[in-house]
């Protein structure tokens, strides 16, 4: 057997990170739409608050209790949070810049603008007075800093002044500090009145700034500087000693809004002895601190990506359509029942499962509903359906995840609407979080009992499914009922996992199935056999199934990764990896989907699924993997949803052997391909991407469909 060692992985951090940066350049990209660079750069921020909060705390923590292992790259925790904190150090000037230089400019340009005080006109300055005793002086709270006033504890992501005061008692003069917490409930940008179509903002923090004496009257103000602290934002729950898993998932999420600081970001004009202070005070060191020359919390600038302005600056407008499969019958249930159903989001309209689920709750002929449910955002029409359906008298199950990481508080507030309602709400299996997405209706159809079945790879969120790209199928085959029977009997009830006759399911059969998968295109490579892996997920860290793959390119087998975030596999490597390409799409919607091709010698196997090639969706989440029977979808998903990206040359980046990524271009005479472009126009009638035209998609040369399958 092969040996691997750590020159042939990526770091896992730094990998996650090189994804960032591909959004980062996203919003430097001049090519795109102005206001959808000022998404991306929102988003690139976003994602970085949730890395401190997750994984670089991860390292903190690693580091403090003095672990000594190293990760499959050779790094120890130290040597990697060195790494991660140059990398970022790097990224966040680049960002601060891309606003300060590039953005900020070209929105003035086109009538959006940040106005500040000295800017405004004599009007302007009396609204926003007004508005400042109506709606944000009452909210305010000062806190002063002294031996019986402790420096507050402050919220996790919250944007705050520190306030330098000169006070003055009996005579004598003396510094004090205050703290000022500019309030979340509060649009942190105010748009100005305006009668044309002029986009004019003020900052919250601005409209504070200027009135930091009205809350310390009779104090001299020496100076004020905004500051944000993030903080570790993981749940510490041992589910083994908690009688009520929702109880103790409601009191972590108290723990989490002021756990352990692990950075904290200030003004670039922050004085270095304030800077020191507020290190001190909240026991973080100089190499936690970044200093901004920017806004300080940029995920609220989507504010002004809202409402109906400047369709000029934005992408154009798309609207999903029914899928012609679901639209073909009146009657779902029947159109179901004459073949299976893909549907491809965001593509094809999500409402297609909405109706499944509504149509279920009022069909009297329905006997039963069941569902997981892991971020639904809330959605009425979904959390609805099942309230109806309870309300009908039907028999209604809702395995819900609470610890879906930074939802769990919407997860809590529906999840006891469902209760109330009269839906069985089941919180899962104790030690495993329930990411599989899956929905089972029971219907006494005229020929008898029937299950319909949908199995995706994305949330039940309308919203999200608008761009989220993911794929979904609807099906009423006996054996994937029976699956699903199974596996919500072992979500809800006391049981054993007594294996599946279609799904791998994760953390019992996946993984070794994949593995085996991999292993078996090796052998048939070997052998002299047609072999060939396409591989669409969203990240890939697993070591094992890394070196499964390793072993399957020395065999000779063509490999082609479509992995969007984390790949700590190295492609390129001569003797190890040459045949392993790995490329990764950043555009207008996030790339979601996961979907797996095995060419298994002529007899194509193509599966989807919730799960990534990681070591926690093969061992600590419940997942689903989906064959795809039907030949007609097979041929679908090879020959136009994995082919287009696999020939993308316009938002595709690939990596390199060195680590690093190379966006994609058109050779000469090349022809230009966008994967995403070319979906939307396929989607409205207009385009020209053919699902069966192999000469349009050289790199692909598949296997054809045998005859058996058809």
């Amino acid at each position: 057997m092969s040996k691997f060692g750590p020159e042939h992985f990526i770091n896992r951090e730094l990998s996650w990170l090189a994804f960032n940066q591909r959004v980062l350049d996203e919003a430097l990209d001049t090519r795109n739409p102005l206001l959808e660079r000022v998404k991306f750069f929102s988003i690139f921020s976003s994602n970085l608050d949730e890395y401190f909060e997750v994984r670089v705390a991860g390292l903190k923590q690693q580091i403090e209790s003095e672990v000594s292992e190293r990760s499959m790259d050779g790094l120890t925790a130290s040597e990697t949070f060195r790494a991660v904190q140059r990398r970022v150090r790097l990224m966040v000037e680049q960002h601060s810049a891309c606003w300060r230089d590039d953005l900020l400019p070209s929105l003035a340009r086109h009538g959006i603008r940040f106005l500040d005080f000295d800017a405004l006109d004599k009007q302007d300055t009396k609204w926003l007075d007004r508005y400042y005793l109506a709606e944000v002086r009452p909210v305010l709270t000062p806190l002063g800093i002294d031996p019986a006033h402790p420096f507050p504890q402050l919220l996790n992501k919250s944007l705050n002044f520190i306030v330098e005061l000169e006070v003055t008692q009996n005579g004598v003069s003396r510094e004090r500090l205050a703290v000022v917490q500019i309030p979340r409930l509060l649009p942190r940008l105010m748009k100005l009145p305006r009668d044309d179509s002029r986009q004019d903002y003020a900052f919250l923090n601005r409209i504070i700034g200027k009135n930091l004496a009205d809350i310390f009257p009779g104090n001299a103000i020496r100076g004020h500087w905004l500051f944000r602290v993030t903080r570790n934002g993981e749940l510490y729950i041992d589910e083994q000693e908690e009688a009520s898993l929702l109880e103790a998932v409601e009191d972590e999420l108290h723990n989490r809004r002021k756990g352990d600081a692990v950075r904290i970001e200030v003004e670039r004009d922050c004085p270095p002895r304030i800077r020191a202070y507020l290190l001190e005070t909240l026991d973080i060191k100089e190499e936690d601190l970044y200093v901004i020359d920017g806004p300080l919390n940029p995920a609220r600038l989507m504010t002004i990506c809202g409402g109906d302005h400047s369709p000029e600056l934005r992408d154009p407008p798309f609207v999903a359509p029914i899928a012609a499969a679901a639209r073909r019958m009146e009657d779902l249930f029947a159109a179901i029942r004459e073949r299976d159903i893909l549907l491809h989001h965001p593509y094809e309209s999500f409402s297609t499962i909405i109706e499944f689920l509504e149509r279920a709750a009022s069909d009297p002929q329905v006997l039963a509903i069941k569902q997981t449910l892991y971020r639904t955002g809330g959605d009425p029409r979904i959390v609805g359906a099942l309230i109806n359906a309870a309300r009908n008298g039907k028999q209604v199950t809702a395995v819900v995840e609470l610890k879906a990481r930074f939802d769990e508080a919407n997860n809590i507030l529906w999840a006891r609407k469902l209760e109330e309602a009269g839906v069985h709400v089941v919180y899962g299996l104790v030690g495993y979080k329930i990411h599989c997405k899956m929905a089972l209706i029971v219907r006494r159809d005229e020929d008898g009992i029937r299950r319909y079945v949908h199995l995706g790879t994305g949330n039940y969120n309308a919203s999200t499914a608008r761009l989220y790209t993911d794929v979904g199928l609807l099906t009423c085959k006996p054996d994937f009922g029976e699956d699903a029977t199974n596996l919500f009997n072992l979500l809800t009830g006391i049981c054993q996992f007594q294996g599946t006759r279609k799904l791998l399911v994760a953390p019992f059969t996946l993984h070794d199935r994949v593995i085996a998968l991999i292993e078996r295109e090796a052998a048939n490579s070997r052998n002299g056999l047609p072999a060939r892996i396409i591989a669409k997920m969203n990240s890939l860290v697993d070591r094992e199934t890394i070196q499964a793959l390793y072993r399957a390119s020395q065999a000779g087998v063509k490999i082609d990764l479509i992995v969007r975030g984390i790949c700590c596999l190295r492609p390129g490597v001569i003797g190890v990896s040459e045949n392993i390409s790995v490329r990764s799409i950043v555009d207008r919607f996030l790339e979601h989907s996961r979907i797996f091709y095995f060419e298994n010698a002529l007899q194509p196997q193509l599966f989807i699924g919730s799960a990534d090639w990681m070591p926690r969706n093969f061992f600590a989440r419940i997942e689903i993997v989906v064959p795809i029977e039907d030949g007609n979808l097979r041929d679908r998903l090879i020959h136009e949803i994995l082919a287009l990206p696999l020939v993308d040359n316009i938002k595709a980046r690939t990596l390199q052997s060195d680590g690093c990524y190379r966006k994609a271009a058109p050779a000469k005479g090349e022809t230009p391909h966008r994967s995403q472009t070319e979906f939307v126009a396929k989607a409205l009638g207009s385009g020209t991407a053919p699902r069966k035209s192999r000469s349009q998609y050289p790199k692909m040369k598949l296997a054809p469909r045998p005859a058996s399958a058809m």
